[in-house]
C-alpha cells in the first residue's frame, strides 16, 4: 500500500514538472561579428536562468540580410546596425514591432604591439606600417565607419592603398591579432573589457568621427511562435544583460 502511494507522488512529481521541460527551447542567432564576446557571455546566463539554449552563428550583417532572404532558419538577428532589419521586416521577412536597439558600438584603431597606435591616431598620418585592416565596407558597418574616420581625417589618398579589407569584423581582428596587419580599425568590444583594453595599443575614435553605429534585434517572421526567441529578445533589455552589455566597451 505504501508502494503504491509512492508511485502515485512520484508520478504525480513527474507530471507536474513535464510542463518545464517542454518549455525550455532553442533559439537560432544571427550575431554581428563585433558583438561575439559579449553574446557568448549572454547566452550562458541566458540559458542558466531560462533553460533556453541560443545557437549562435556569428558573420557580417551584410551577409546574414541575404542569408536570411535566401531562407536561412535564423530566429533572432542581432545586427550590426539599424537599416538591415528595417529592410528585413520591409521585405516580410522581420516581424513588424519587434526592432530595437540592443547596443550602440564604438570603433577603436588597434595594434597588438603595445605603444604603436598613439591615443590620437596620429600613426595614421605618420605611415609607419604596411597594412592596415579594414571590414568591407559594403557588408560591415565598422568597415563604412573606418572609412568615415580616414576621410575626416583627410589621410584616405595616404591609407587606402594599405588597406587589407577583411569580409567582417572578426576577421579584421584577426588580421591584426595575427600580425598580418599592423593595425586596424575594430570593435571596441574586440579588444575591451571590463573597463581597459585587454592588450596591445589603441585610439578609442570619437563618435563625433562616423555615424552612430546603432545596433538593432528583431525577431524573424518564421520564428514569430518561437518561446524561445521571444524570451531571448526579452532577455537582452533587462539590467543584468545590459551590465554585460556595457563592460565590453557599448553604449545604449
Amino acid at each position: 500500500m505504501a508502494r503504491l502511494a509512492f508511485q502515485k507522488l512520484l508520478l504525480l512529481v513527474t507530471a507536474m514538472s513535464l510542463p518545464l521541460v517542454t518549455m525550455a527551447g532553442e533559439v537560432s542567432v544571427a550575431v554581428a561579428s563585433n558583438f561575439a564576446a559579449p553574446m557568448k557571455v549572454i547566452a550562458q546566463a541566458f540559458e542558466r536562468d531560462t533553460g533556453h539554449k541560443a545557437i549562435l552563428s556569428f558573420g557580417a550583417t551584410g551577409q546574414f540580410y541575404a542569408q536570411i532572404k535566401n531562407g536561412a532558419p535564423f530566429a533572432v538577428l542581432l545586427a550590426a546596425d539599424d537599416e538591415t532589419p528595417v529592410k528585413l521586416e520591409k521585405d516580410g521577412f522581420g516581424v513588424e514591432g519587434t526592432r530595437f536597439t540592443y547596443a550602440v558600438g564604438k570603433v577603436v584603431l588597434w595594434s597588438k604591439k603595445p605603444g604603436f597606435v598613439d591615443d590620437k591616431g596620429e600613426v595614421l598620418r605618420s605611415g609607419t606600417f604596411t597594412k592596415i585592416a579594414i571590414a568591407n565596407p559594403k557588408l560591415a558597418p565598422y568597415g563604412l565607419a573606418a572609412m568615415q574616420v580616414l576621410q575626416r581625417l583627410d589621410v584616405s589618398a595616404r591609407v587606402t592603398p594599405k588597406i587589407v579589407e577583411a569580409s567582417n569584423i572578426g576577421q579584421t581582428f584577426q588580421f591584426v591579432s595575427s600580425g598580418n596587419a599592423a593595425l586596424g580599425f575594430v570593435a571596441l568590444s574586440q579588444v575591451f573589457e571590463n573597463g581597459k583594453m585587454k592588450e596591445g595599443s589603441g585610439w578609442i575614435v570619437p563618435s563625433t568621427m562616423y555615424d552612430p553605429i546603432k545596433q538593432d534585434a528583431m525577431l524573424l517572421m518564421h520564428a514569430r511562435t518561437n518561446i524561445a526567441a521571444q524570451a531571448l529578445l526579452q532577455y537582452l533589455r533587462n539590467e543584468k544583460t545590459k551590465a554585460i552589455i556595457l563592460s565590453y566597451g557599448y553604449d545604449f
